[in-house]
């Protein structure tokens, strides 16, 4: 026997006219193939429900009764997928509750946000082939792999400015 998503928390998420148990699978299915990538399962899960829900925003007891969770762990993915700019956390107007939004353009967030990060490594790797020196064999790999870092940043910028052009004729907005 399947285990539904319990209560109307999760009837909210699945939304009208869908089967919570198909939007359940999807969520644990996608959390899983985040999870194969790399991230943490918990911050993968509570990210795939946001996402699957139709305001792409949820309180932290709805999204702990749609996933059966503590809201511990649900306070330590929000956190987690906070840092990677991936959620945003919102006040409820006239509550003290909050709601966790998934950013309409989170992969968008998450990759520009990636950008600070080898900006510092390539500032790193500067240090480090000056302080070896670049005629030395350890310097010039420390330089070939800088020499990477700058392409792939470069890449990243061409690649989220013809993004933002698809973005706007697919879906109306940049």
């Amino acid at each position: 026997m399947t285990k539904e998503p319990a209560g109307a928390a999760a009837d909210a998420a699945a939304g009208p006219g869908r089967d919570p148990e198909a939007v359940s699978k999807f969520v644990e299915g996608f959390a899983a193939q985040l999870v194969e990538a790399g991230m943490q399962r918990m911050p993968a899960r509570v990210f795939a429900a946001l996402l699957a829900s139709d305001s792409g925003s949820l309180t932290s007891a709805e999204l702990g009764e749609n996933l059966r969770v503590s809201p511990a762990a649900v306070s330590g993915a929000v956190r987690y997928l906070s840092q990677q700019h991936m959620v945003a956390r919102e006040r409820e107007p006239g509550s003290r509750r909050e709601r966790y939004r998934v950013h309409s353009n989170q992969w968008y967030e998450a990759l520009t946000s990636r950008e600070a990060v080898l900006k510092r490594w390539e500032d790193a790797l500067r240090e480090g082939v000056a302080s070896l020196g670049e005629d030395t064999p350890a310097g010039r790999r420390m330089a070939e792999t800088l020499a990477f870092f700058e392409f792939v940043d470069g890449e990243i910028a061409a690649m989220m400015e013809r993004w933002r052009e698809h973005r706007q004729e697919r879906f109306g907005r940049g």
